[in-house]
């Protein structure tokens, strides 16, 4: 939960005024030059925009039914919602109340809260998140109990609108605060309208798995961008999936579902409408589905043939020797990847994980997966790679994340040339009419300003069947630090990809130099590119033709390979030089074994690409 010690909007203290708990009729703020006339309601202090008209300023005797109690994480408090509606669909009827302890009521409880009203931004202002209306420092009068509770607002592929978001209101950042909701043309103005109020979804398709946060998503428009193993691909910018919703739960931990995508919530899920730091406006259940199984599976793809080299790239999620998941990623690369000839690795982590003690190599974590990729039934693969400068190149501190290789030396050998670390460049230089590295393996060009504090490019060079094949191990720099798609400001920023694009143009022009030195070379540029096949990120990678993502041979809707707040999306991909992608034959697989599962080991699905070189 977020800390209630993060920024409010217009928090304001203005003078107290007294409740009058012995009745449900309410008392109007002293303001009356702009307060409508008679009773403050619920509808009156939300507003027909995202900030309430009575941000800063106290209220009294606000009545309503209590719909939801939250008296766990940092944000106690309990929904209430009046059972009397106007005729505005642009204002919501219910709003929360936090009480920043347990709160002393019920659900079915009619009462009356005076306090000042509040615009809570979780994760403080600088998050891009939008703001939830609520009343603070509470003084609340329980007038009865037992009353029933206002009925749920069906939300469903009808009420959600096809359209995400307007466009903000022109101002430097594009804030969507101040725009009057029109929630029958926007997806994001339907669901404001209803924050605070009691919600449903029926019959709800799981598209994010349950995380460690009881935590999952999912879509009330099961048509909406679908795939055949029931997710929901993120496949543009311009094509928001709107049916999206998070569902956390009022229950225990214990009780919420073990779900993955492609499951089914049977039944009615209601609850409380909120907004949450972590992905938005969400449903926080206290009547959730019965899970029912999709029959989602973890795939496998076929072995490559004795003349194909099987090239792939697995994020294993900052792997270290104190992890107890190495013989589940040996299963992963055994059973499911089918012992791929080179494997590119992402974020192994050095000898003792996360203790910062200027530890960089990584020979026990490599060597322990080596390990258990033999007790699985595997080959006895060697590797390669390179330590980096200790605490240069991100990821969680003190772990000093890296790419390496993994390579079956019965199906191919490693080139090795002398002189590669941390700091020193590879070059390519021409060797007998062909490409060569001038250091095998190496960084590609590791001072260059576009990875400060982040991974530098291992390269490569590979034989197989006397032909030669070179291969950059990606990891470029995190999405951390966008705006998120149901923010305050529309359309999202996305910062970080300033530095993607710099780390695309630097492995790009890479790329071109080797095929300088030998215009029909096998290139393949892979790993855990933070970026989706139709970014610009892609686009300059793939600049002038110098390599291609073979992740768009598939169709659209089988392109992912992470899922993130309920969109299957691409992150990792592997590029290929034209003598791959027009006479190798390649052969692309994404292979789900982890992003569509609440028990994954990792966060991302591996990619394995075949091809003749």
């Amino acid at each position: 939960m977020a800390s209630r010690s993060a920024t409010r909007l217009a928090a304001l203290t203005v003078a107290a005024v007294c409740s009058a708990a012995s009745t449900l009729v309410l008392t109007a703020p002293a303001h009356a030059d702009t307060d409508p006339a008679g009773p403050v309601r619920i509808h009156d202090i939300q507003g027909s925009t995202r900030l309430s008209p009575y941000a800063g300023r106290q209220v009294a005797d606000v009545a309503g039914i209590v719909i939801g109690v939250r008296g766990y994480g940092g944000s106690k408090g309990f929904w209430i919602q009046d059972p009397r509606p106007d005729a505005d669909p642009a204002t919501s009827e219910g709003v929360f109340v936090f009480t920043d302890a347990v709160p002393e009521v019920a659900v079915g409880d009619a009462v009356t809260v005076s306090g000042t009203v509040s615009e809570y931004v979780p994760g403080g202002t600088s998050s891009g998140n939008q703001s939830i209306t609520e009343i603070t420092r509470p003084t609340v009068a329980v007038v009865s109990g037992g009353n029933p509770v206002p009925a749920a607002t069906t939300v469903s592929a009808r009420s959600v609108p096809r359209a995400y978001a307007p466009e903000g209101d022109g101002t430097a950042n594009g804030s969507v605060d101040g725009l009057r909701l029109r929630p029958g043309a926007y997806a994001l103005d339907h669901y404001e309208s209803l924050e605070g109020m009691n919600v449903r979804v029926s019959d709800a398709r799981v598209v994010g798995a349950s995380d460690p946060y009881t935590e999952l998503w999912v879509t009330v428009k099961p048509r909406e961008n679908s795939n055949r193993r029931g997710g929901t691909v993120y496949g543009s910018y311009d094509d928001q999936n709107t049916g999206r919703l998070q569902i956390q739960s009022l229950g225990t931990p214990a009780d919420f579902p073990a779900a993955d995508v492609g499951d089914t919530l049977s039944g009615t899920t209601a609850g409380p409408l909120d907004y949450s730091q972590y992905g938005g406006y969400t449903l926080v259940a206290n009547e959730i589905g019965a899970p029912e199984s999709g029959g989602t599976r973890r795939e496998s793809t076929r072995p490559q043939s004795a003349r194909e080299l099987a090239v792939a790239t697995y994020n294993v999620e900052n792997l270290d020797p104190s992890d107890d998941t190495f013989a589940a990623h040996a299963d992963a690369i055994v059973h499911h990847l089918k012992s791929p000839d080179i494997v590119s690795l992402e974020e192994i982590q050095d000898n003792n994980g996360a203790t910062d003690d200027g530890t960089v190599a990584a020979d026990a974590t490599v060597g322990r997966l080596i390990d258990a990729i033999v007790a699985a039934g595997g080959p006895r693969y060697d590797w390669r790679g390179i330590d980096p400068v200790d605490k240069a190149d991100g990821g969680e501190p003190g772990g000093n994340i890296r790419q390496a290789f993994l390579f079956n030396p019965e199906r191919v050998s490693f080139t090795d040339r002398a002189g590669g670390d941390a700091t020193t460049a590879t070059g390519v230089r021409r060797v007998r009419g062909g490409a060569a590295l001038t250091l095998s393996p190496g960084r590609v060009d590791p001072a260059n300003p576009a990875w400060e504090d982040s991974r530098k490019p291992l390269a490569g060079e590979f034989v197989f069947r006397g032909r030669t094949v070179f291969v950059i191990a990606n990891h470029f720099n995190s999405k951390g630090g966008d705006q998120g798609l149901a923010g305050r400001y529309q359309p999202p920023s996305r910062s970080s990809e300033t530095q993607r694009h710099a780390q695309a143009e630097v492995v790009n022009t890479f790329a071109k130099e080797i095929l300088s030195a030998q215009g029909d070379a096998d290139v393949v540029a892979l790993g855990d590119i933070n970026d989706f096949e139709f970014s610009r990120t892609a686009r300059i990678l793939e600049d002038g033709g110098a390599l291609w993502s073979a992740v768009k041979s598939l169709p659209r809707s089988e392109r992912y390979s992470y899922v993130y707040q309920g969109n299957s999306q691409v992150l990792d991909q592997i590029l290929v030089s034209p003598s791959v992608r027009h006479g190798g034959h390649p052969s692309y697989d994404s292979v789900h074994v982890n992003a569509e599962f609440h028990d994954q080991i990792s966060d991302h699905d591996p990619q394995v690409l075949r091809f003749r070189p």
